[in-house]
């Protein structure tokens, strides 16, 4: 059975042997990789591309926030889980909003991170394994899923893999609602205040993506969900 190759970011060097036992050793399956700070895991992450990361948030040299807004400049696939004993809501939108996929409070049990990757995992084989060839139009832009991109005239905007499946499914029903539960429960996997927070971030930062063209909207049906209106196909 292939292992899953994992890059653990973790400040605390006793901690991060304990997790890294726990999931080789009691779990199983897993080969990890330690790095103690945001910089050296930027480096193990471009050295040892890694098919997932846990990252604490808070480090010396290199925060996780910092790390992952660089790691998403040009990697928008591989899925990244934030490990925090900080889970206020400023805390885990700030997280969510900087490109991690999940987010895991400490401290946790290693069946609890195991799930948590497990999770993130299947989801991203799922998608791999989809054959995406429609492109939207959206006014006058052009958005296309399987490169996550959205082109406007000679300029693209690359987006996460949760902004493009989002924006995938507001374009599937364009023109009906969406309810916002269908939406937080299919990319977060949760309806829970945080990630309905989220949710209203992520929204905001797609209605300024599609805010040179006023023929598309993402309308809000307050308590229920939301509606994309647009010309194209």
């Amino acid at each position: 059975m292939k292992k899953i190759k994992l890059l653990l970011v973790e400040d605390d060097i006793n901690l991060g042997y304990i997790i890294k036992g726990s999931l080789e050793e009691i779990i199983g399956g897993y080969e990890i990789i330690l790095a103690n700070n945001g910089k050296d895991g930027l480096k193990a992450w471009k050295e040892h591309n890694p098919e997932i990361i846990v990252s604490d948030v808070e480090m010396p040299i290199m925060s996780g926030l910092e790390m992952v807004c660089i790691i998403r400049q040009s990697d928008v696939e591989t899925p990244i889980v934030f490990a925090s004993a900080r889970n206020t809501s400023k805390d885990v939108t700030s997280g969510y909003n900087s490109g991690v996929n999940n987010y895991i409070k400490k401290p946790f049990l290693p069946e609890e991170l195991d799930a948590h990757i497990k999770a993130l995992m299947n989801l991203r084989n799922k998608t791999k394994t989809k054959t995406i060839t429609k492109i939207y139009n959206l006014g006058l832009y052009t958005f296309d899923p399987e490169k996550y991109s959205l082109g406007y005239n000679s300029q693209k905007q690359l987006l996460t893999s949760r902004e493009s499946g989002i924006l995938q499914m507001l374009c599937e029903n364009r023109g009906e609602l969406v309810k916002r539960d269908d939406i937080l429960l299919k990319f977060w996997g949760t309806n829970d205040y945080f990630t309905s927070r989220s949710l209203d971030v992520f929204i905001s930062k797609m209605r300024r993506y599609l805010s040179k063209d006023t023929s598309v909207e993402i309308k809000t049906i307050r308590g229920l969900g939301l509606i994309l209106s647009s010309t194209g196909n």
